[in-house]
């Protein structure tokens, strides 16, 4: 049998399902599911709001406050001659509600921590940005890693029922004469290890399929695979350093990092900032009420409007401000540390896995030519077979290297992909659209 035909056998083994998902769906589905990136979104609307946060500290602020108070005054007069007048009892209420409004007019450290809140937004989108791109890996990884545990089970399939054609052969051979029992036992050999190897495989099946499960909260039985005429390209640019470049100036956590410098940066102006006087507009209305009191038993009503500048000036804390004002330098330090650190991991994140993809494309077109040359070699052997000048042992290898080869260019292939993915992530340009791009290339 020509080892096309036993690679096609695998299909017959396949589980039959009204529909395969593609890689497209599946993401839909983890975007939905997944909480980690659920978590990243939430993340990222706290963030959102550092801005008007860091806004108020600009605008005025309105107080109201009130209160109601109800009194009794009990007076006697130990004077016979002011008893008359000294000697009383009476219950007072007090009304009081006083409104405070204030315009901050110069409050360095609000200007400086508004200027905060802005680069804690951009950090918070960086964050999420890059949240964006691991759910993306993440996908295309599990996708791959369950086709590949598919593509293993389907060709020890195959293989398991070329080894029983092999072995139905052979006891044919003996029983004829033509071959000896010896024949028999390699055959037999071989097929008792392919059902130990296809257990081993339909486990991994299902332990990949789990794992993609736990990403969507759902289970595929079936997923699309890649075409058998696809052909990988190297990156482009295919130039590494290109790459690199990118991932120093764009990549997510190279983003993240410049921003938490400069909120550091800013943090030291703001602990600095607090030796710096303060000026605000303080306007209010106060309204008081009042039925007596402890001279009088007639009642008052008081309005008191007022409006002004508060002026302060932190002459001494105690040394705090000076002190905190080092512990944010030293931060700020620690952060342009942190940034560079951050600056170097992409960088070599960036190398790693362009030369992973060139390495990829170039071990694909070999093990493309293998998988012919390992067909061939069946053929030969399995003819020399016939013939007489091989013996059964021959064609049971050569069956096992057509299928190794052929699992190993399906391997090659998805690592490949997944590296691609890797690289655009690693330059901070990796999108939904490039995940499209790899579904077109799945059978339809």
């Amino acid at each position: 049998m020509n080892h096309r035909l036993l690679i096609a056998v695998s299909i017959a083994f396949a589980p039959l399902t009204a529909a395969a998902e593609n890689l497209t769906q599946v993401y839909q589905d983890a975007r939905a599911y997944d909480a980690t990136y659920a978590a990243a979104r939430y993340a990222l609307q706290a963030g959102m709001e550092k801005l008007p946060q860091g806004r108020a500290l600009l605008l005025p602020s309105v107080n109201l406050t009130a209160s109601a108070t109800e009194s009794r005054l009990e007076s006697d007069s130990k004077n016979p001659a002011l008893a008359p007048t000294l000697t009383f009892t009476r219950d007072v209420s007090v009304q009081q509600a006083q409104l405070t409004l204030t315009q901050p007019l110069y409050r360095a450290q609000n200007f400086i921590q508004y200027d905060q809140s802005e680069l804690q937004v951009k950090q918070a989108e960086s964050q999420f940005g890059q949240a964006s791109q691991d759910l993306i890996v993440r996908v295309a990884v599990a996708y791959f890693d369950m086709l590949g545990a598919q593509d293993s089970l389907r060709l020890v399939r195959a293989q398991k029922a070329a080894i029983a054609e092999q072995l139905a052969q052979a006891k044919r051979n003996f029983e004829v004469g033509t071959a000896t029992i010896t024949d028999t036992h390699e055959a037999q050999a071989r097929y008792d290890l392919s059902q130990a190897q296809e257990i081993s495989a339909l486990n991994d099946v299902e332990a990949k399929r789990r794992a993609l499960q736990q990403l969507t909260g759902k289970v595929y039985e079936e997923l699309k695979p890649l075409r058998a005429d696809v052909k990988l390209s190297p990156p482009n640019p295919n130039n590494m350093q290109a790459w690199v470049d990118l991932a120093e100036k764009q990549s997510y956590p190279v983003l993240i990092q410049d921003a938490a410098a400069e909120i550091a940066s800013l943090e030291a102006k703001r602990n600095n900032a607090g030796h710096y006087p303060t000026l605000d507009v303080v306007a209010s209305y106060a309204y008081t009420q009042q039925s007596g009191s402890q001279f009088t038993a007639i009642g008052s009503y008081l309005n008191n409007a007022s409006i002004g500048l508060q002026f302060a000036l932190p002459i001494y804390q105690g040394g705090s401000i000076n002190s905190r004002t080092r512990e944010a330098a030293s931060n700020y330090e620690r952060a342009k540390q942190d940034l560079e650190n951050a600056r170097r991991s992409s960088a070599l994140t960036a190398r790693q896995s362009y030369l992973s993809v060139i390495a990829g494309v170039a071990q694909v077109k070999a093990l493309e030519q293998a998988v012919v040359s390992s067909g061939s070699a069946l053929d030969s052997n399995k003819l020399g077979y016939e013939v007489g000048v091989r013996i059964n042992i021959d064609v049971l290898n050569a069956q096992q290297q057509v299928f190794s080869t052929e699992r190993d260019l399906l391997a090659a292939r998805y690592n490949t992909i997944g590296n691609t993915l890797r690289l655009k992530a690693a330059a901070g340009s990796l999108r939904d659209e490039d995940l499209e791009e790899v579904n077109r290339v799945l059978e339809p």
